[in-house]
């Protein structure tokens, strides 16, 4: 195979054979599993990084989520462009599962987070929401060239801070109205919209997203050993420009924190994600797929199936890990509690009722273990259709 980038509707002779690369398949598992320890945590009362190592470490381990998740929707999203050959088509499948995805947030995903439907109470700009809007805007940029759009994915991503400063050429007097708009992209100060808790913002994402989308075409275009060198330079150079960079921030920045070094290095900004919280997920990320690309075996196999099938797998868990919330709570207390969780992911769990870090863990690997056999289901029921709804879960 030629090292040469085909256009992204170029027609290849083994579509199958370049639309599944089994480490994105792994790691994308891998990292559906790992989010669900933190919406277990969410759950339990645990607060976020602190104050042990063990629940910060059990936090942190999860910001490897969001921004896999991403990065590999834009890699996949071109990997099934080539296996379309067809950028038209690419466009319209991104525009329609990307709104599928945005109702889903604000319908489905938001009950089964909050088991009530008060709107007026709560409503939630999750990360379905965002990765929605920012297949949109992708399907929008299909039309230019792979590489193209890696650009301006990594510029968008470096250059973030520009989005906070461009509200104030908006006149005073329209800031208002820009504001409910703006606050969705990037937090500038401004009055958002109303009733709407934005936990994502598009900018940096919708840079995330590009650059995995350029990052596929890498991919696509080269052989396996080439592939595997490639990774590793781009996954080795971003993690030690992170440690160096972060680095001399914390040496330089720490006087007035007192926790130690490794905390204040790793506690790094993910709303919106920092420059330095994508360099520390997605360096490791992208170094570990030559690894990924050889693994073998049963367990191998199972957190595959997961990364075969992440949305379908976001649906289920969200309500599995409720109700396991509810019926811990209920067992533990005699009570389910069900009040605190009214507008969840934001829950306040009083300090003696929280969970212990065991107890997180053990829900995580029941709830885990209980999805494995629906997600098989459905993701080989998806393997053996040519179209239909399916492709777009």
């Amino acid at each position: 195979m030629t090292g040469a980038v085909r256009p992204v509707d170029a027609p290849v002779k083994d579509a199958a054979a370049i639309s599944r690369i089994q480490s994105i398949d792994i790691l994308r598992g891998a990292v559906m599993i790992l989010m669900a320890i933190d919406h277990v945590r969410v759950y339990s009362g645990l607060p976020a990084g602190g104050p042990t190592a063990g629940i910060f470490f059990t936090r942190w381990i999860t910001h490897f989520c969001a921004p896999a998740f991403a990065f590999f929707a834009g890699t996949s999203a071109l990997l099934y462009g080539r296996k379309l050959a067809d950028r038209g088509a690419l466009a319209r499948y991104l525009l329609t599962r990307g709104l599928i995805l945005v109702v889903l947030e604000l319908t489905l995903i938001r009950f089964t987070w909050t088991f009530n439907i008060d709107y007026g109470r709560f409503v939630l700009a999750g990360v379905i929401w965002m990765l929605g809007w920012c297949m949109v805007i992708l399907g929008g940029l299909v039309r230019l060239s792979p590489g193209a759009v890696g650009i301006i994915g990594l510029a968008v991503v470096f250059c973030q801070q520009v989005f906070g400063l461009l509200p104030g050429l908006v006149p005073q007097a329209m800031r208002g109205s820009a504001g409910r708009i703006w606050e969705f992209i990037y937090p500038a100060g401004l009055k958002g919209w109303p009733g709407i808790n934005v936990l994502y913002v598009l900018v940096p994402w919708i840079g995330v997203m590009a650059a995995g989308y350029g990052f596929g075409a890498l991919l696509a275009g080269k052989t396996e050993e080439q592939r595997r060198r490639l990774c590793l330079r781009i996954g080795l150079f971003a993690t030690a420009l992170f440690l160096v960079i972060g680095g001399i921030v914390v040496f330089s920045s720490g006087g007035g924190d007192p926790r130690p070094a490794i905390f204040r290095l790793l506690d790094q900004r993910k709303y919106p994600a920092s420059q330095l919280y994508l360099l520390m997920t997605l360096g490791p990320t992208i170094a570990l797929m030559p690894l990924a690309e050889n693994v073998r075996g049963w367990f191998a196999d199972i957190v595959a199936t997961f990364g075969r099938v992440p949305m379908f797998y976001y649906l289920l868990h969200i309500p599995a890990i409720h109700l396991a919330a509810l019926a811990v709570n209920f067992l533990r207390e005699g009570d389910a509690h069900s009040s605190w969780y009214g507008s969840a992911p934001f829950v306040f769990v009083p300090p003696a009722h929280r969970w212990s870090l065991a107890l997180l863990y053990l829900v995580w690997a029941i709830v885990v273990g209980a999805l494995y056999a629906p997600c098989r289901w459905f993701a080989k029921a998806k393997a053996g259709r040519r179209a239909g709804w399916m492709k777009y879960i």
